[in-house]
């Protein structure tokens, strides 16, 4: 993975970076999942995602869709073209938009 991860920045807020690929989703599932628990209302900064590929797309599908069905929200931001352009192609692009909850 290009240098990142998740990076907890304070306050419900988190910094995705690096490559979101098949072989580096699955340990960042887990560690979202238990970086997030606390908060109600969690934003997740994609700017420095340099890599993504469709399990990247589905890591944080699979975060939205625990978090509704937990009663809490996450908004991602800054998201990289790449990722906004796997979502249109996955009709889900309203999980990346600025102003949502997930």
């Amino acid at each position: 993975m290009a240098a990142g991860g998740l990076q907890d920045l304070g306050a419900g807020r988190f910094a995705l970076a690096g490559e979101l690929v098949f072989a580096t989703v699955v340990p960042l599932l887990a560690a979202g999942e238990r970086a997030f628990a606390a908060f109600a209302e969690v934003e997740v900064d994609l700017s420095g995602v340099v890599r993504v590929d469709s399990a990247g797309l589905a890591l944080l599908l699979e975060w939205s869709l625990g978090r509704r069905a937990a009663g809490r929200a996450i908004t991602y931001r800054q998201a990289p073209e790449a990722l906004r352009t796997l979502a249109r192609i996955g009709e889900v692009e309203g999980l990346l938009a600025e102003a949502g909850t997930g």
